[in-house]
C-alpha cells in the first residue's frame, strides 16, 4: 500500500474526505518526526511504539575491495508492534 492508497482507505474508514485524510496523515508524520527528533517516545496502545535507537560507530568492510572503512554513529527510528496489531496480522 502506498501513500495515496492509505489516504483513500483512511478516508473511507473514517467517513471523511480524502483532503482531510491527507491532512491528518501529513500531520501525524510531521508530529511523529518532531517528537522523535526531540528525543521523546510515542506509544499508541494496541498499535505500537516509536522510539529512537542510537547506533554506535563501527568498522565495516567494502565487499568489492575488501578495504575496511569507518561507519559513523547514527540515530535510527525503531518501531515495536503492539499486541493488538500483532494479533491482527496472525
Amino acid at each position: 500500500m502506498n501513500k495515496s492508497q492509505l489516504i483513500d482507505a483512511m478516508a473511507a474508514n473514517a467517513g471523511i474526505t480524502k483532503v482531510q485524510a491527507k491532512a491528518a496523515l501529513e500531520a501525524f508524520v510531521k508530529v511523529t518526526g518532531e517528537t522523535l527528533k526531540a528525543g521523546d517516545k510515542i506509544a499508541l496502545v494496541g498499535f505500537g511504539s516509536f522510539s529512537v535507537a542510537e547506533k554506535p560507530a563501527r568498522t565495516g568492510r567494502n565487499p568489492r575491495t575488501g578495504a575496511t572503512l569507518e561507519i559513523a554513529a547514527k540515530k535510527s527510528v525503531k518501531f515495536k508492534a503492539g499486541a493488538e496489531l500483532c494479533a491482527a496480522v496472525e
